[in-house]
């Protein structure tokens, strides 16, 4: 499963800075495999997951495989980008097709780099950018209500009740309120517009405060807003420094680590960015552990084990028998499959198996069904 953010944000917020540290393009010729381009706007990144560098230790693979994740590094938003000014179409038309939006927002003053507004404030600029997203919004909208005016007209099965709920979203677009903050986001109906649609301002949104070196481990006046409003909005805030994060990247694991201890900081912006968007997603991992490979694998929290098996080939949902199954502290605690199986902790766990977090697992599969 792929898991897709696009970055957006303003000129001049710190934007591409961001989007290059994080997909170490500044290294991508020396990358063993970290690092894929799409296209010179996309790229895919390893998730960073220590638990199986902890399981390689024990198994001793060929190699590791990680989970990815793709960035989409979308033009520089201006106002007017929903009536089509600078590269608002294209911009529209890239974000419609990520699942998270990371929303880049200046927090730091610097003379020497020009706001296209004329000062810091990052309120003010994420305003501009969730009016277009709801201008565009507006306008599939409207086209969709003009085609189901039509259909229940001619008595279509469900075209007036999904008229009538198109219509009180139309009314709340209108207002300035994104999505979102729809108040029927549990209706079938709604789920099946937002599907349809693939509304901008109906996407999962984490901010990411782009501050200096020097209050990287304290929050200045503009994060403390930013926290504030993403509060009320029930969105998640990132703080990082686009500059040191084009420092990490021309670092290995290790001196990554030092240097952020250096600094006082736990975990750096790529680490907060993967966590964050799994946690707004709903998505976990599940290991499979043998002598070829350690590799992850991102599924949806709560599927069952024939879905989960899935992801790595669909013959294993189809086939499906069993799953052998034991927990990440399990194997870490015991060494492996082998003292795992002997000590009772590997289970065989049937269709209706919920996949847990860190499951190291093994399918059971009858290739004929």
């Amino acid at each position: 499963m792929s898991l897709s953010v696009g970055i957006v944000g303003l000129p001049n917020v710190g934007k591409s800075t961001t989007f290059n540290a994080l997909t170490k393009t500044q290294n991508a010729q020396s990358a063993n495999y970290p690092f894929c381009t799409i296209e010179p706007n996309k790229a895919l990144v390893e998730v960073p997951d220590p638990r199986l560098d902890h399981l390689a230790k024990i198994v001793n693979p060929q190699k590791i495989v990680r989970s990815l994740i793709e960035f989409v590094d979308i033009a520089g938003l201006v106002k007017g980008a929903s009536k089509g000014e600078g590269l608002g179409n294209k911009f529209l038309s890239n974000i419609r097709e990520t699942e998270v939006i990371l929303h880049i927002v200046r927090c730091f003053e610097e003379e020497n780099i020009t706001h296209v507004e004329g000062s810091v404030d990052p309120i003010r600029d994420i305003e501009i950018i969730n009016t277009e997203l709801i201008l565009a919004d507006i306008e599939q909208l409207n086209k969709k209500i003009e085609k189901l005016s039509k259909e229940a007209k001619a008595n279509q099965k469900g075209a007036k009740e999904t008229l009538e709920l198109a219509s009180r979203l139309l009314e709340h677009l209108n207002k300035g309120l994104t999505a979102k903050t729809f108040e029927q986001q549990d209706n079938e109906i709604y789920q099946n517009i937002i599907k349809e649609l693939r509304l901008l301002s109906a996407k999962e949104v984490i901010y990411g405060a782009n501050v200096d070196e020097n209050t990287l481990n304290e929050d200045n006046h503009y994060v403390k807003i930013l926290k504030e409003y993403a509060k009320k909005q029930n969105q998640e805030v990132i703080k990082l420094c686009a500059k040191i994060e084009e420092e990490l990247s021309t670092l290995n694991t290790e001196e990554s680590y030092e240097f952020l201890n250096s600094l006082g900081v736990k975990e750096s912006g790529l680490d907060q960015i993967i966590r964050t968007s799994f946690h707004k997603l709903g998505l976990i991992n599940y290991f499979t552990a043998g002598v070829v490979e350690v590799r992850s694998w991102t599924i949806k929290k709560g599927w069952k084990a024939p879905k989960a098996a899935s992801v790595i080939h669909n013959d294993f949902e189809k086939g499906f028998i069993k799953a052998e199954v034991i927990s990440y502290e399990d194997f870490i605690q015991y060494g492996g499959e082998i003292k795992a199986k002997e000590a009772g902790k590997l289970r065989l766990e049937g269709k209706d198996y919920l996949v847990n977090d860190g499951d190291v697992m093994h399918f059971r599969f009858n290739v004929s069904k």
